[in-house]
């Protein structure tokens, strides 16, 4: 009983995630996936001109010069208004962002599912629990030597940043065409492995 209860906290967060992830990669709210995208990209090209610690020691001074300047600019504004409004911040500095004991475990079980499942699935491709899944797995892995050799990692992950944010917006706009396309590649990649399985014996036998 506590499992499934565990597995379905999970499902529920994972849902959540999935749900709020959804709104912002097709632009359901404009200017808050903007500022998302807007930040992921200038934390990307930041990271390839400068250093990991320049950046964020950038964005700190960054931050503290626009609260430290309106810390000031709200306390000169109460000395000439003579009001008391307090600190300016108080709400946020009030603002409850601990995290408990049960959130903790939460989000500790969510990861320790899917890091599971991936070491499983790791562990079948590389032992070969299925021929034709792990000969699919290491053309993958050959073609990515291709992609390192060509981009470094923060050209990748710029890269697919921005695919994130611009190809489910596509896809949506043409949508029948990209599905027609989509199901002559799906249907050649089916006939080649098809063709692959009849030519080696026991292709789809598992490991005992």
């Amino acid at each position: 009983m506590q499992a499934t209860a565990d597995f379905t906290k999970m499902d529920c967060v994972w849902s959540n995630w999935k749900s709020q992830a959804i709104d912002l990669l097709y632009w359901r709210d404009i200017k808050q996936t903007g500022i998302v995208f807007g930040s992921f990209l200038l934390l990307l090209f930041s990271l390839t001109q400068f250093s990991v610690v320049s950046v964020v020691a950038y964005l700190a001074l960054a931050a503290l010069s626009a609260t430290i300047s309106f810390r000031i600019y709200k306390s000169v504004l109460q000395a000439v208004q003579k009001t008391d409004e307090g600190h300016p911040f108080k709400t946020y500095l009030e603002l409850e962002i601990t995290l408990s004991q049960e959130q903790i475990q939460k989000y500790t079980d969510c990861l320790q599912f899917y890091v599971n499942n991936t070491l499983k699935e790791l562990r079948r491709l590389f032992l070969v629990q299925d021929l034709v899944d792990s000969l699919k797995f290491a053309v993958l892995m050959w073609l990515l030597t291709y992609v390192g050799a060509l981009f470094n990692g923060l050209t990748l992950l710029l890269m697919a940043v921005v695919s994130m944010f611009t190809l489910p917006v596509v896809y949506v706009k043409h949508q029948a065409q990209i599905d027609q396309y989509l199901g002559l590649v799906r249907t050649h990649i089916n006939t080649v492995v098809a063709k692959i399985q009849a030519k080696i014996p026991g292709a789809k036998r598992h490991a005992e």
